[in-house]
């Protein structure tokens, strides 16, 4: 995971409602064995016509296919984004896409956790503040968002101004690129210590058989 800061991009604006998970990522990629490749698959009924043969024709008015909007690291929808069911998948998806950000009025519980854990800053802004937000950026695709999440700071060039809150734990990790098991790691010399006293003091080799 990397360490986040500050996010200066243009946005993608996705002016939905309660976008849920299954629409962020298909049940069908769950079943998937690699923990990566799931950019591809993000808004797969969204993006792909499902009339074509294999589903890989773009659907040419969705916003994620625009070409305006490639290489976007900001994402901006409506209330409750994430709900649905719990599976991690969703933040993998959005990640491995390339969104380091998502602004939305408000987020589903799980997911907001699951983000945190793989890299993503979750900006709840109120709801005038991201219909704002959601018309600069239609207008212009090239307009630019930044976010400082060591301020907590969502503004652009054109004056707006808007504070989020975080929890510190998770602003923590996301500042210093700390998954769970870059968590673990920090502790790497006192495990391996541990591990040595316990195997010195509790492993006994196998006594040999006489003949």
């Amino acid at each position: 995971m990397i360490a986040i800061n500050t996010i200066t991009s243009t946005a993608v604006p996705l002016p939905l409602p309660n976008i849920d998970t299954d629409q962020i990522i298909p049940k069908q990629f769950l079943k998937r064995v690699e923990r990566t490749g799931y950019g591809t698959f993000l808004f797969y009924d969204w993006r792909y016509d499902l009339d074509t043969p294999d589903h890989v024709e773009e659907r040419k008015d969705f916003v994620l296919n625009k070409p305006e909007y490639k290489g976007s690291q900001i994402l901006i929808a409506e209330k409750n984004f994430g709900c649905g069911s719990s599976r991690e998948h969703a933040a993998w998806a959005l990640n491995q896409y390339g969104f380091l950000a998502v602004i939305a009025p408000s987020f589903a519980d799980i997911f907001f956790s699951n983000a945190g854990k793989n890299g993503i800053i979750l900006a709840a802004l109120t709801e005038d503040e991201v219909q704002r937000l959601l018309a600069r950026c239609t207008a212009d695709p090239q307009h630019k968002i930044t976010i400082n999440l060591e301020a907590q700071t969502v503004t652009d060039e054109l004056g707006f101004s808007a504070h989020f809150e975080i929890d510190s734990f998770r602003k923590y990790c996301l500042l210093n690129g700390l998954d769970d098991i870059g968590l673990t790691l920090r502790h790497e010399t006192e495990l391996d210590n541990f591990e040595s006293k316990h195997d010195a003091e509790f492993w006994q080799a196998p006594k040999l058989l006489k003949a």
